[in-house]
């Protein structure tokens, strides 16, 4: 097809009005127009597809007649030949119209499908605009109904009264029973007149009662005028009833002072304040509660930030300096926060507890804020001065003066299984290397404040405080009642501490005078010579050997050791004797374990004489009591001590192969000297008859 058949022919417009431009041309023109609308029509009659099939026979037609052409010059040039390819090539033009007309047809069509397509899409976008329009308008309507349908009056949000007692009570001119019983519209605007009519009294009395306020008010002013005067007079009375206070000791004011500064302690120590405060004033008058601290840094705990805006010129100041300082390293920043852990309430409360000998042991309560425990930091106040001898050791050290108060509660770590997930954050390993600075977490002192945390181990046992195995609760709030029921015990136990401490402290000054061997026995004795305290003695300086038929043996937890020496100068016999005191002597009992050094070293281990010598002192001690409380049972072992070793020493066989006289000669009245085939020796001694015997 030709390329000229492809272009899209624009009608052209035909003048009629016989001007210049009419001739020859324009009716070419008009005859083409005519031919061109003329094969518009024709498509409409024309089937497609055998103009397709015309398509096809006109193409291989010119085909072959090509073939016949390329075929006829290929034989040379003749006149029969030429004429003969004439002939073909007037054959083939007409096919070329053929496939011009077939092309123009094709393009008609083509023209006329866009346009159908086109006419249908804009029926098909109308339609789809009037269904949007009719959905809008669907929509528009559902909104409006559903505003309808929620609507509501304001009188639905009156709470009117109910029928029965607006019938009853309002007047008929208003209830109008005769129209509202049987119209509910009538009947709610009838209600609504009577809450108006209501809501109008209720406003006239509200006008009364606002008169009546102003008028309270201005009274209230006079009176606080009169108040505020006398305040003064009520101080300045105060300020001279202050010695009849100290005369008649009633110190109402300094009481008062306490109080107020006991708002700004936190819980434990408040519950530890108000219960140790009622205990001292209803059971023991010599117990004295106090509170130390900053009352101005308490209450900035509690205060709010304040705004940064406030001071931007001293910010920007700040800025400027921490940008010319270096950056903390990692050590600092813990060490930083350590002590940010480690924080105690600026507040604190005191304890003093009063003995009838007039020592004080004084007491101090702290909180750890962080940590949610109470600590205690322990002193002690004697009424005449204490000669600290080298064998006393720590008896009145604060560090171990209330350890173990109740059974393994040695202060060491921390009550609080919180605590330790708080520590490995910050790289404590154990708050044992700070009780120093901050205290001893008793446990003991957590129940005076309150607290209670869960053990470690379930128990199926009371525990040393007396409480129930609730493991399984974790209560951090502050309890009274806890504090209450362990209060007057706790009271006690460190007043016995305390008397027992001393009464210890006083046995081991008396035992240091005598530090050097006396150079003559007393009653045939010695007096025994205290070595100097050690926290631990090894068995190669002291023998310390297990004790059959006690509990435990002789090394027990928590339990500290004195060594003592027995001789009897210039004799050759010579007695080591190591004590094991625990810290709640005397209600324990000390523990000895002796070791003789006389023609060799005799030991329980190798001597049954020396297992019985340290039986009557350990197992028997409830004989050495003596009166109550028993504080003087170390004394009165030792001396038991010196009387059995007399008899080991007296009854013993003499060599006679020595000359000259017994060394130790016999003075003691025993009625058996040896017994059985251990050849056991008498060392019970009866009282008053006074002599030995064998148990």
């Amino acid at each position: 097809m030709s390329s000229d058949s492809s272009k899209k022919r624009k009608p052209k417009v035909i003048r009629t009005d016989g001007g210049p431009q009419e001739g020859k041309r324009g009716k070419a023109d008009a005859d083409q127009d005519a031919r061109y609308y003329s094969e518009e029509g024709e498509v409409d009659l024309r089937d497609p597809i055998k103009d397709y099939e015309l398509y096809k026979e006109t193409c291989q037609e010119l085909q072959r007649l090509m073939a016949e052409i390329q075929e006829l010059k290929s034989r040379g040039i003749k006149d029969n030949v030429r004429r003969s390819c004439n002939e073909r090539r007037i054959q083939s033009c007409v096919h070329f119209m053929t496939l011009k007309k077939l092309n123009r047809l094709a393009h008609i069509r083509l023209k006329k499908g866009r346009d159908q397509t086109h006419e249908a899409k804009q029926k098909v976008d109308a339609y789809h605009l009037q269904l949007q329009n009719l959905l809008y308008e669907v929509m528009h309507l559902q909104k409006e109904i559903t505003k309808c349908l929620e609507f509501k009056s304001k009188h639905e949000e009156i709470e009117l009264v109910s029928l029965e007692e607006f019938y009853r009570e309002a007047p008929p001119e208003i209830s109008r029973p005769a129209i509202t019983l049987s119209e509910p519209h009538q009947q709610t605007l009838a209600r609504l007149d009577w809450e108006l009519e209501q809501r109008k009294r209720l406003a006239e009395k509200y006008k009364e009662c606002l008169a009546n306020k102003e008028k309270i008010l201005k009274e209230i002013e006079v009176k606080k005028e009169y108040l505020s005067s006398l305040q003064p007079r009520l101080n300045s009375i105060m300020q001279a009833s202050l010695p009849v206070q100290e005369y008649l000791f009633m110190p109402f004011d300094q009481a008062h002072k306490q109080y107020e500064t006991a708002r700004h302690l936190p819980p434990p120590l408040y519950v530890l304040f108000v219960q140790a405060s009622a205990y001292g004033q209803a059971c023991d008058k010599k117990l004295v509660v106090a509170i130390e601290g900053s009352v101005e840094e308490a209450k900035a705990l509690y205060k709010p930030p304040e705004d940064s805006q406030d001071d931007e010129s001293d910010s920007d100041a700040e800025e400027e300096q921490t940008t010319k300082r270096r950056r903390p390293t990692l050590g600092v920043q813990l060490d930083d926060k350590r002590k940010e852990m480690l924080k105690r309430h600026p507040l604190s409360v005191t304890v003093d507890l009063k003995c009838k000998d007039e020592n004080v042991l004084h007491l101090t309560f702290y909180y750890l804020m962080n940590l949610n425990v109470m600590t205690v930091k322990a002193k002690v106040t004697t009424a005449v001065e204490l000669t600290t001898p080298i064998s006393a050791g720590d008896l009145l050290s604060p560090d171990s003066l209330l350890s173990c108060l109740y059974p393994g509660d040695h202060g060491k770590k921390t009550p609080n299984p919180a605590n330790q997930f708080q520590f490995d954050k910050v790289g404590i390993l154990t708050l044992s290397d700070y009780v120093t600075e901050l205290g001893h977490p008793y446990v003991w002192v957590q129940k005076l404040g309150g607290l209670h945390f869960p053990k470690d181990q379930p128990q199926a046992t009371k525990g040393p405080l007396g409480d129930s195995p609730s493991y399984l609760q974790h209560v951090v709030t502050a309890d009274n009642s806890l504090s209450a029921s362990h209060m007057e015990m706790t009271v006690k136990l460190l007043r016995t501490r305390l008397q027992s401490r001393l009464a210890l402290h006083k046995q081991f000054a008396s035992l240091g005078e005598c530090l050097a061997p006396c150079p003559w026995p007393r009653d045939g004795l010695c007096v025994p010579a205290p070595l100097p305290f050690q926290d631990r003695l090894t068995p190669g300086e002291v023998g310390c050997y297990p004790l059959r038929g006690l509990r435990g043996g002789c090394c027990a937890r928590g339990w500290r050791r004195h060594g003592l020496h027995v001789m009897f100068p210039p004799c050759s016999a010579k007695l080591q004797a190591a004590v094991v005191l625990n810290p709640g002597y005397s209600t324990l009992p000390p523990i000895f374990s002796l070791c003789l050094n006389w023609k060799g070293e005799r030991t329980s281990s190798n001597d049954d004489n020396i297992r019985a010598m340290e039986s009557e002192v350990n197992v028997s001690y409830k004989e050495l009591w003596g009166p109550k409380p028993g504080y003087q049972l170390l004394t009165n072992q030792l001396q038991r001590l010196c009387m059995v070793l007399d008899v080991y020493l007296e009854t013993e066989s003499h060599d006679t192969s020595v000359e000259g006289p017994k060394e130790f000669p016999q003075e003691k009245m025993c009625l058996r000297l040896v017994r059985g085939p251990t050849r056991m020796k008498p060392f019970k001694f009866n009282y008053p008859q006074g002599f030995f015997s064998h148990r």
